[in-house]
């Protein structure tokens, strides 16, 4: 799929969430005042045609703790790192919490081969290995130059500088979602026969 049909895809949709044929259906929070993307996922029918869970591309998910029947709690440890996306105007963002590691012991690079990004550390204590989804389905080349990394208060940021054509596609978005009128939570139109 190339920039101009995601742009058509996105413009011919409903914008709350819009499904494709073959039974995804995806949803966007933006932030009105910044006009900034702050949650995006998606859902996949099962080949039943049962509802999937939500798979979160950008933002974080609302995580809970996971219970068993016998109603013991089971929950991750707060110290292991989390991985999540949140993106900027410019760049595309992920943050990995609770890495205590100093910026020295990452190393983060593109692996062309499979259209993807490394992080990892020389001590081997994290490793992670993950795309861009936005330059897949635009099928835009990954450029190691377009990467750039900090740490801090135990949080490394991985950013990757958003090519042209992907700027370019999220201010025609941003031009359709405009043309909308935003509604605030809870205000949803629930119509009953």
């Amino acid at each position: 799929m190339d920039v101009q049909s995601w742009v058509d895809i996105l413009r011919s949709s409903k914008k709350t969430a819009f499904i494709h044929d073959d039974g995804k259906e995806m949803t966007e929070e933006y932030d009105l005042k910044t006009d900034e993307l702050i949650v995006r996922k998606w859902r996949h029918k099962s080949t039943l045609g049962a509802q999937g869970e939500w798979q979160v591309e950008v933002g974080e998910s609302p995580a809970g703790p996971v219970t068993s029947s016998d109603s013991e709690v089971i929950k991750e440890n707060c110290s292991n790192p989390v991985f999540l996306r949140k993106d900027t105007k410019t760049s595309f963002q992920w943050r990995v919490r609770n890495l205590p590691y100093p910026k020295d012991v990452f190393s983060v690079f593109v692996e062309p081969s499979d259209r993807s990004i490394i992080i990892k550390t020389s001590n081997k204590k994290y490793y992670k290995k993950f795309s861009i989804t936005d330059l897949d389905r635009s099928q835009l080349p990954l450029d190691n130059s377009a990467l750039s990394l900090t740490h801090a208060n135990n949080t490394l940021i991985v950013s990757y500088k958003k090519p042209k054509e992907i700027l370019t596609l999220e201010q025609e978005l941003l031009k359709e979602l405009k043309k909308l009128k935003g509604t605030g939570e809870g205000d949803v139109d629930c119509k009953t026969q």
